[in-house]
């Protein structure tokens, strides 16, 4: 007997589903894959959100920063002697060690390309005074030309993910496991989180950020270099997709491929725009909530209505609270 309640009643075999029993039966595992994929969303949210607080620019090429860590992860692995298909059986601090070693590569590969962004294509914009609508421009085809060149590069198809990390159960909510490679994903994502946070609102360099997201000509002549500031959030925001980037490769088995930043770097900046664009701690609340919204509807709609949900979701924010769940700037952030 089929339980699905078609939407459109007059077709029982309708295209699109509204299954209350298939959401309630995979409630926890859609909950625990939710929070997974929405920690990685927030991590690249950030970079949204830092760039948007400071310099009021979408930066639609962070996904391209993020895909540039993605490839870095896999070339270190592979470099290592890893071939996609097996799963080694490592020693423990052999495993942390060649993680780790790919967690530097892929922040350090992600934070120079943002940087050698933030250089090449605005740097010269914002010394003509150019507007708005030119950046945003500029950074839409930044985007197509850093994934031509990786096209150029590696080709159309996508690089196999190499796994060095077993998935294994850790323990179970309800009937969802919750595997070790889960938890790393969260509780990396949250500490993340909480230690950028705790930067922006408590160090030097950190007040310099919101006083410049909050009136740059009056930071500057306060001694504040605005310049610096830029670089070092551009900095920030692609050492955060880069770590993300691991993260990705370690949940995701189908690798990296030129292309594959550009739709989840669309739901990290709907992410952003739901918690509240310019919003650190928004940035994590969008992340979570979209990634639990996407795979709820997935179980309520079917599998081919996950994207179209996070992004009617992302159309129903813009229209009833365009600042976001939280709306408070970075510049307005606490001094």
């Amino acid at each position: 007997m089929n339980h699905a309640l078609p939407l459109f009643l007059a077709q029982e075999d309708s295209w699109i589903k509204f299954d209350l029993e298939a959401l309630g039966s995979q409630f926890w595992n859609s909950t625990v894959e939710g929070l997974s994929q929405g920690s990685i969303y927030a991590l690249v949210a950030l970079g949204y959100t830092l760039v948007y607080g400071v310099l009021k620019l979408i930066n639609f090429a962070h996904s391209e920063v993020f895909i540039y860590g993605a490839y870095a992860t896999w070339f270190v692995f592979y470099g290592l002697g890893f071939r996609p298909g097996a799963t080694p059986d490592l020693p423990v601090m052999e495993l942390i060690g060649f993680l780790l070693l790919a967690l530097v590569a892929a922040m350090a590969i992600s934070g120079g390309t943002a940087v050698a962004l933030e250089r090449v294509a605005y740097r010269p914009l914002r010394k003509k005074g150019a507007p708005r609508l030119v950046f945003l421009i500029t950074a839409i085809g930044a985007s197509f030309v850093l994934q031509q060149l990786l096209f150029i590069w590696r080709g159309g198809n996508a690089e196999q993910a190499i796994r060095l990390l077993r998935p294994q159960e850790v323990f179970s909510i309800g009937d969802a496991s919750v595997t070790n490679i889960t938890l790393i994903i969260v509780v990396a994502s949250v500490l993340m989180m909480v230690g950028i946070n705790m930067f922006v609102n408590r160090s030097r360099l950190g007040r310099g950020i919101r006083a410049v997201a909050q009136d740059p000509d009056t930071a500057t002549l306060m001694g504040v270099n605005k310049e610096r500031v830029i670089v070092i959030t551009f900095l920030i925001g692609g050492l955060l997709a880069g770590a993300a980037a691991l993260l990705y490769m370690m949940k995701n088995p189908q690798g990296a491929s030129y292309q594959g930043g550009f739709l989840l770097g669309i739901k990290a900046f709907t992410a952003a725009v739901l918690g509240g664009i310019g919003n650190l701690r928004g940035a994590l609340l969008g992340g979570l909530l979209l990634g639990l919204a996407e795979n709820y509807g997935q179980s309520l709609f079917g599998g081919e209505w996950r994207d179209v949900v996070a992004f009617v979701l992302l159309v129903l924010i813009l229209m009833f609270r365009p600042t976001g769940i939280l709306g408070e700037s970075l510049g307005k952030a606490r001094v």
